[in-house]
């Protein structure tokens, strides 16, 4: 028992920086694959993907389906809507229309969403400094999203803000009340949401811009739906099983710090300073936030 607590503190941590990281290279194919599809193909596409990769351990857990209760198939069907299907593609669109750098900074809103909705449906407890932090988070939040805060008098327009920041919050809020189970269940949200939107089609499913590089939009689908979905999600929760979660909140920081270097580095999204210390201050708030809730939750 001892030799096992040893192994976990000294690798657990880090397969869920690991696989965090991994989440956060999901711009680099996602970015593209807009040039590509529309964002909700993109999503179903992606969910496709995934469905086909793990469908050899679906098929292992068969005989575990009658098992799970009703409340949790609850749980799942709305995590596949607003987190696995509907989530994802507001995060596709904030990508498209928005600042990339600021999307991924501001999701990092999402523990608070989390904390507070678990505060009002399921009555969990809320560290006396909660607030406090949450509040910092989400002003920093703001000044991160406004790219110029001496305009924002004159008009939304001029300071910066545009429907990329709204779709990225509407995310955060998706994503945060959600977890990120439930890829089967997103993928039949997916195929209700293309058909209300008559996008269930040849022509929508494989539009002409994919036609002219088929090669292109496979290729980063796969790596979208592998590198940046299937394989993080393996390693994550391999880790999360082997690490506390007091220590995992500060390691899935690393989803942060490896997007912020793609849309960055690659797609020369910078931000200015004023946002990159604000995005600095919101990262802290959001660990301080995760830290002393920790304190008031049930240990392990």
């Amino acid at each position: 028992m001892q030799n096992r607590k040893t192994r976990s503190a000294t690798y657990g941590p880090w397969l869920v920086g690991l696989g965090a990281a991994l989440w956060g290279t999901e711009s680099a194919w996602r970015i593209p694959l807009n040039e590509l599809f529309d964002a909700k193909v993109i999503v179903f596409w992606e969910h496709v993907f995934i469905l086909i990769m793990f469908l050899p351990i679906l098929i292992s857990r068969l005989d575990e389906i009658p098992r799970v209760r009703t409340r949790t198939w609850g749980f799942l069907i709305f995590s596949g809507f607003a987190g696995s299907a509907v989530g994802t593609v507001f995060f596709t669109l904030a990508l498209k229309y928005g600042n990339p750098t600021v999307v991924n900074v501001i999701l990092n809103i999402q523990p608070v969403i989390s904390t507070i909705g678990a505060f009002v449906l399921f009555g969990d407890r809320l560290a006396r400094r909660f607030f406090p932090y949450a509040g910092i988070a989400i002003v920093s939040g703001v000044f991160v999203s406004v790219a110029y805060p001496t305009q924002i008098g004159v008009s939304f327009e001029r300071a910066g803000l545009n429907v990329g920041t709204a779709y990225a919050l509407i995310c955060a809020l998706f994503w945060g009340l959600s977890t990120v189970a439930g890829r089967v269940i997103g993928l039949g949200c997916m195929t209700l949401i293309l058909l209300a939107y008559g996008k269930l089609k040849g022509a929508a499913l494989w539009p002409e811009a994919a036609q002219a590089h088929p090669i292109k939009a496979i290729v980063l689908l796969f790596f979208l739906a592998s590198i940046s979905g299937g394989i993080p999600l393996l390693i994550y929760f391999k880790g999360l099983h082997l690490t506390r979660a007091s220590t995992a909140g500060y390691f899935e920081m690393m989803q942060t710090l490896a997007a912020v270097c793609i849309t960055w580095g690659f797609f020369h999204a910078s931000l200015h300073p004023h946002q990159v210390i604000a995005a600095i201050v919101l990262i802290a708030a959001v660990a301080m936030v995760h830290h002393i809730q920790q304190q008031v939750e049930p240990h392990d």
